[in-house]
């Protein structure tokens, strides 16, 4: 027995000589108690949560600790109670919760949430970089804080996970919206979403073969509808038709054959997406001025300006107006429409990077073996380690991966 331990102990030796050095940090700092955070989110109409109560236990099954400040799943209808009997400390406290070591919100913190925060906290948030000021970003780096951008998530398949998911409910959610829209019951046209015997189907029009494209096309078809798919890209239309299985018409964005399907169809989804600055404005407002009364224009990219040049943002409240004798639904954040559903599809995401940076060690080991989520890293340890935010701001960089293995 004495041998067997011998050899044993030789053995766990000789695989220490031959690890890296960042690789043997992991191994000592395994099973970390983590404290996780959830406050209530504050934005307009913000009614997704991070995590819901069955993730909670599950995190607090693995030893972490969970606090929620109270009412914080009320948008999502999880009440405190479902949280409580899953091991979360429900706080009445705001201070409390933003003591917690990692915070995970949907919206970015604002200033005063800032103020509340500690010296080397780990924020994961949205970023939005489109309404993000200088002021927002000085501030984290003063506090510290080691900050990941949900946007910028990505899984094994180099996918962006947050914004693929929450793509694929703006796309089918975009549809049902129209089909409520093009009821009698809102001013609509008095239009059933399909076609029956004898009677033609409704005629959509889809801007863009991206994600939200794909799964407006998607249940629109299976609606009964019949869809026309315009992208830019050749590629984009020709991966559309191989997902979705089934022949549908696609064309690239020639204006007159644009123009005619959007001044005969019923329903327009805007859904042109900009990898950097506004979405570029794809149909004139000459051209909606043609179009057929009560037809309806549902602008997904409003969030990045829209796409269509008769639009204004609306929200949740007063989703709706008309321009041209159009109906117009231009609401930046459809997901929040359906917050139980885009909440179970965000702790999806989020409840396995937790759990990883409590058996890897901390966030550091966690971003130095997952590139998607060292992608997400935008600031650590008062650094900025996005170089497009550097640039945007005139701010000083630094390489992620030269800090993190100074760190190890």
């Amino acid at each position: 027995m004495a041998t067997g331990l011998r050899e044993g102990m030789a053995s766990i030796a000789q695989k220490g000589l031959i690890q890296p050095k960042e690789a043997m940090s992991e191994i000592n700092k395994k099973n970390n108690s983590l404290y996780i955070g959830i406050p209530k989110e504050i934005s307009f109409q913000e009614n997704r949560i991070a995590l819901t109560p069955l993730s909670v236990a599950l995190l607090v099954n693995n030893g972490h600790k969970v606090i929620i400040e109270t009412g914080a799943g009320v948008g999502a209808n999880f009440s405190d109670k479902d949280y409580s009997e899953q091991g979360a400390i429900i706080s009445f406290n705001k201070k409390e919760v933003f003591e917690a070591d990692i915070l995970v919100k949907i919206a970015p913190p604002t200033t005063e949430e800032i103020a509340m925060m500690h010296k080397g906290q780990t924020l994961i948030s949205a970023l939005q970089m489109g309404a993000l000021k200088e002021s927002y970003l000085k501030a984290l780096l003063n506090k510290k804080i080691n900050a990941l951008c949900f946007e910028n998530l990505r899984d094994e398949g180099n996918i962006l996970s947050v914004v693929r998911s929450m793509s694929e409910i703006v796309g089918a959610t975009s549809i049902l919206i129209a089909a409520e829209y093009l009821s009698n019951v809102t001013g609509g046209k008095g239009l059933m979403l399909g076609g029956f015997t004898g009677v033609p189907p409704t005629e959509i029009v889809i801007l863009g073969a991206g994600t939200v494209g794909e799964y407006a096309a998607r249940t629109a078809i299976s609606l009964g509808a019949e869809v026309k798919v315009f992208d830019s890209s050749i590629y984009r239309l020709r991966r559309l038709q191989n997902n979705l299985g089934s022949r549908v018409f696609t064309s690239v964005m020639q204006p007159i054959v644009l123009g005619k399907a959007i001044t005969t169809c019923d329903v327009v989804i805007g859904a042109i997406r900009a990898s950097h600055g506004r979405s570029p404005c794809i149909v004139m407002e000459e051209t909606v001025a043609r179009m057929k009364p009560n037809s309806v224009v549902i602008d997904v990219s409003i969030d990045q300006g829209g796409c269509f040049e008769t639009s204004e943002v609306t929200n949740h409240k007063d989703p709706v107006f008309r321009k041209h004798d159009v109906i117009h639904y231009c609401v930046p954040n459809i997901a929040s429409r359906v917050p139980r559903t885009a909440s179970y599809a965000l702790t999806n995401i989020f409840t396995p990077i937790l759990i990883d940076i409590g058996d890897m060690g901390g966030l550091m080991n966690v971003v130095w073996n997952k590139p998607g989520i060292r992608e997400a890293l935008y600031i650590y340890q008062g650094h900025l380690t996005s170089k497009d935010l550097a640039n945007m701001f005139n701010l000083p960089y630094k390489d992620i991966e030269l800090l993190v293995a100074a760190n190890q």
